[in-house]
């Protein structure tokens, strides 16, 4: 964060203090946003957000103590309860648009006055973005100090804390931007507007709340319509209605294509027997070489989508491809493959849409050939209508490639279950991931090769996690 006054957060937020101000209080300087006490260490504004176990509101008191130098929320009273000084209380009306307020002021002070190689570059997709995410800002290292956000803090809360780490020196910030609902990634945007952005695929994910696939399709556009005026905007080849959203692009267009028909594309792909893919990477500059360290021939792609934005700012060829081919999984339970208890286990639980388990059906399958495969596949969630016939399709989908013993997690779940076992897999159900653990206690053998896989809200990711433990 470029450091400002108390009076210019008061003034960046719209909002007034619970009491009167002392001039050399608002001169105090501001260094940093936090919304967690613990990691209070001097000059930082604390975010009283509301949660659903803690109320920000009632630690303001504590977070002043600690050297927090101001507090932002919506419930004075309760914050001045706490033991908060009046004086340093910032009430707004809402705690999270205040932030995104804060977050917009400050990238307009960091264009204005810090870095003037400051490039602001997006990423949004139903699959692979924090994959695409963590492979660029290895890419633009070269071009100075790099923000991005750790996992995927990719929402209305987590893209703007991250957007408030850009400071005067920071070359590039890369942002995620994720939806649930048309018009989230219009707010995203209008936060924070990219220099350059990237639409990967518009795939079936949170269809319950979007109400359709199109209704995905147009929010991701808006990724596309956010973009600053001649920026560039990155678009998948291989998908037709990301293709299409290039009339919407306010600057130019660079396609990516793992078929080999984009402006940056990937020639004689091959993939190994250790589930890693290497081809040649084709700009409009030149040709090299990459071998991924990703498991997964899905991450061809977003190779390629990286290798796209990172063209357009201006990195080489030969550097994107020595970059590419020796980054592996930087975010948490995405495609990281370990041994555990002599099993192989594919972790890739930290979400999941139909599209993504097949993506890693298809990791299993070619790295379990010629071994006992096993899936551990959580409920795929915010399917709406299509959660039943999608669940099926994916217990079929997995049967066929070649998983002998799968366990399917939560309630929507039990008809991936069936179907498996109707096409000849030995499949059970358990109700959370406790009841998983003991099913693959029971199942996996040394040699095996497991994956698990399912949206977070299935829990999933606590098995990758014993499984892991039992590694150490």
């Amino acid at each position: 964060m470029i450091p400002v006054t108390l009076a210019q957060v008061v003034a960046d937020c719209n909002a007034t203090t619970a009491g009167d101000t002392p001039p050399d209080v608002a001169r105090e300087q501001i260094s940093s946003l936090t919304a967690d006490t613990r990691t209070v260490s001097g000059g930082e504004v604390f975010a009283a957000i509301k949660g659903a176990r803690v109320d920000g509101a009632e630690l303001a008191g504590a977070a002043l103590s600690a050297g927090a130098r101001a507090v932002v929320t919506s419930d004075p009273s309760t914050a001045v309860a706490s033991g908060a000084d009046p004086a340093r209380v910032i009430v707004v009306d809402d705690v999270e648009k205040a932030i995104g307020a804060l977050a917009r002021a400050n990238l307009q002070r960091a264009r204005a006055e810090g870095n003037p190689a400051l490039k602001v570059v997006a990423v949004t997709g139903s699959v692979g973005k924090t994959t695409v995410k963590d492979l660029l800002a290895s890419l633009v290292e070269s071009r100075g100090p790099v923000i991005a956000p750790p996992g995927s803090f990719n929402n209305e809360l987590g893209l703007p804390i991250t957007v408030l780490r850009t400071d005067a020196g920071t070359a590039t910030l890369v942002l995620e931007m994720g939806a649930d609902h048309i018009g989230n990634i219009d707010y995203l945007t209008s936060i924070a507007p990219p220099d350059a952005s990237a639409v990967l695929i518009v795939a079936r994910a949170h269809l319950g709340e979007f109400g359709g696939i199109d209704n995905v399709g147009r929010a991701k556009s808006e990724l596309v319509t956010g973009t600053r005026e001649g920026g560039v905007v990155v678009l998948n080849a291989d998908d037709p209605r990301v293709a299409a959203m290039a009339g919407l692009a306010h600057g130019p267009v660079l396609t990516f294509s793992a078929r080999g028909a984009g402006d940056v594309a990937a020639r004689n792909i091959d993939v190994g027997a250790d589930g890693r893919a290497s081809f040649t990477l084709v700009t409009p500059e030149g040709e090299a070489d990459v071998k991924l360290r990703l498991v997964g021939e899905h991450h061809v792609a977003n190779a390629l989508a990286a290798a796209a934005l990172a063209h357009s700012l201006g990195i080489a060829t030969a550097q994107i491809a020595s970059t590419l081919s020796a980054v592996g999984a930087a975010s948490p339970h995405r495609m990281d493959v370990f041994e555990a208890g002599g099993a192989t286990v594919i972790d890739d639980s930290y979400n999941a849409n139909p599209d993504s388990v097949r993506a890693g059906l298809a990791a299993l399958e070619r790295l379990g050939r010629g071994r006992r495969k096993v899936a551990v596949l959580g409920e795929m969630l915010e399917l709406g209508e299509a959660s039943l016939l999608e669940h099926e399709a994916i217990g079929k989908a997995a049967a066929q490639a070649g998983v002998a013993c799968l366990v399917a997690v939560g309630e929507e779940a039990r008809p991936l279950a069936s179907a498996a076992e109707a096409e000849g897999a030995d499949a059970t159900w358990a109700a959370g991931p406790e009841g998983a653990l003991r099913e693959l206690d029971a199942a996996l053998a040394a040699g095996d090769v497991v994956l698990v896989k399912g949206s977070n809200g299935s829990g999933v990711w606590k098995v990758a996690d014993s499984l892991r433990e039992e590694k150490k």
